[in-house]
């Protein structure tokens, strides 16, 4: 039986995968995606993501799509991806170099050898059965790029907090199927567009059976399920909660907020904000006319 778990990480891994590496092969002549732990679900999620960068051949040509895996031990996993680029049977296609002795100790050299500095760079490193997480210094390999991205999953209980200082922008999820703690779901990148695009796959991905998303600030820990019209309630006690220790926020502000400490879109910010003024839970000013980005909130 498949792991409900496993298939949600997959699906938000293709989906940003979908739509990242068009955008990177645009703006740069060499593009790197790292997939670090590849051996650990036997390379389902490393053939799944060949696979997209496979389906960018047409965008390939004159330029350099390379995907560098990572692992333990990878001679299994190398045939297979070998088998993915000749299933795919595309002329021009990403390179594709294979590394095993382990994520922790190799992902740095390897990137390195890669020549990932000052180019576009997305890293995938899924430790949730790792024997530990992965040390500061090996995600922080990833920043090299520019601009830099990091998919990064978290066993249950681990926190993500080691990895945000060295991300100019970070967010993270939990994904749940009860009340013990989920596996945790970070997402580190250097550009707002693509945590944005990150927020929108998030919310998009198909609804498996079991599966739901809480917000790690959520001190309540309410079950979200997932929808394109996520259950409001958690981010309204959170806005709550951040006007009270602030005061007031613009608009601009609070959907930055949501988009960054929380699980939730901006857009959806902007509704929660909406009814609170409406309930009359916060004061606007000024009290009339659209809720632009500067109408400043208040807590009631």
């Amino acid at each position: 039986m498949s792991d409900p778990i496993a298939t949600v990480k997959r699906e938000l891994l293709v989906r940003h995968l979908e739509a990242w590496a068009p955008a990177a092969l645009h703006r740069g002549r060499r593009v790197i995606y790292a997939h670090g732990y590849a051996d650990d679900d036997g390379g389902a999620s490393a053939e799944a993501a060949l696979r997209v960068l496979c389906d960018q051949s047409d965008l390939v040509r004159g330029r350099e799509l390379t995907m560098v895996a990572v692992g333990e031990d990878l001679s299994a996993i190398a045939d297979r991806l070998a088998a993915v680029q000749r299933e795919a049977g595309v002329a021009a296609g990403p390179a594709v170099h294979t590394v095993s002795g382990g994520t922790g100790s190799r992902l740095g050299v390897a990137l390195q050898a890669a020549g990932a500095q000052r180019v576009p760079l997305l890293g995938y490193l899924d430790a949730a059965s790792a024997s530990e997480p992965p040390a500061a210094a090996t995600v922080a390999a990833l920043t090299a790029g520019k601009p830099a991205e990091l998919l990064l999953v978290l066993a249950p209980g681990e926190p993500a907090d080691a990895y945000r200082a060295r991300w100019p922008l970070f967010t993270q999820v939990e994904l749940a199927t009860g009340d013990e703690p989920g596996q945790l779901l970070a997402f580190g990148t250097t550009a707002g567009k693509s945590l944005e695009g990150f927020k929108e796959a998030l919310w998009a991905v198909d609804e498996f059976a079991g599966v739901r998303y809480r917000d790690p600030a959520d001190p309540d820990r309410h079950l979200i399920d997932i929808s394109l019209r996520p259950h409001p309630g958690p981010l309204r006690r959170e806005l709550l909660a951040h006007l009270e220790r602030v005061g007031s926020a613009t608009v601009t502000e609070l959907r930055t907020f949501a988009l960054t400490e929380t699980v939730y879109r901006a857009a959806d910010a902007t509704r929660v904000l909406q009814t609170l003024v409406e309930s009359g839970a916060v004061t606007r000013r000024p009290p009339h006319g659209r809720l632009g980005g500067d109408v400043l909130i208040s807590a009631g």
